[in-house]
């Protein structure tokens, strides 16, 4: 989901700063309700947790560039299960940026479209999951006809803000449309491998109740309604 440099330059990459600046914000104000809702310290564990994940899954899983962008393995609704909204949107941003900052500084310039890209999906993803999960389950009892909408909603995001950002600075030319199918094909792998990997969490997180009261997970990973 890294959008390669040069496909948006120029004034148009104007665009991005504003996304950006706006789902950042947005991102800046889930963590303060969090954190009065919670407690700060609840929070800065689980955002520094979720940052650390992500960090791995950038530089330590398998990802190759396809077309416009690159594949990635990045678990938003692993890390939205287990941490929470505001945690998993922290985690989001600061494991991107770290990533740029120390092995990808050619992709800071893109950082607006590429948070855009990550944090736009996880918030309609989380508005998927107050939609389809009653009220009355827990995290861990959810089934895999409920965490499969939430990868499809989560992925099929990056995929539409990736085709955005393509057709915005590159237009309808035949090779960009060729680059972007080829994104869009090859990205397709992860929404066929998320949903597995958020059960097997799910269910190893089942062995983990004695910490539901720890600040490590979100409470509604334990707790029904929490």
């Amino acid at each position: 989901m890294h959008i390669e440099p040069g496909v948006v330059d120029g004034a148009k990459i104007l665009l991005s700063y504003g996304t950006g600046a706006a789902v950042l914000g947005y991102a800046a104000k889930l963590a303060r309700d969090d954190a009065r809702r919670e407690g700060a310290g609840a929070l800065a564990l689980r955002a520094l947790l979720s940052t650390a994940l992500v960090f791995s899954f950038f530089e330590i899983l398998p990802h190759f560039p396809m077309g416009v962008s690159e594949v990635h393995f990045i678990f938003g609704t692993t890390l939205y299960l287990l941490f929470g909204l505001a945690p998993a949107a922290i985690g989001l941003a600061a494991g991107l940026l770290m990533q740029g900052l120390f092995f990808a500084p050619l992709d800071l310039p893109q950082y607006g479209m590429n948070i855009t890209t990550l944090l736009a999906p996880l918030f309609a993803m989380h508005y998927l999951a107050r939609r389809i999960i009653p009220a009355s389950t827990a995290y861990v009892d959810l089934k895999y006809s409920q965490v499969l909408p939430l990868s499809v909603a989560f992925q099929a995001g990056i995929i539409g803000w990736v085709t955005f950002w393509a057709l915005y600075g590159q237009g309808f030319t035949a090779e960009n449309l060729q680059n972007i199918l080829k994104f869009d094909v090859a990205y397709l792998l992860v929404i066929t491998v998320e949903p597995v990997v958020d059960l097997a969490v799910l269910a190893g997180a089942k062995f983990l109740h004695r910490l539901r009261d720890s600040g490590l997970f979100t409470r509604r990973l334990f707790a029904a309604g929490a």
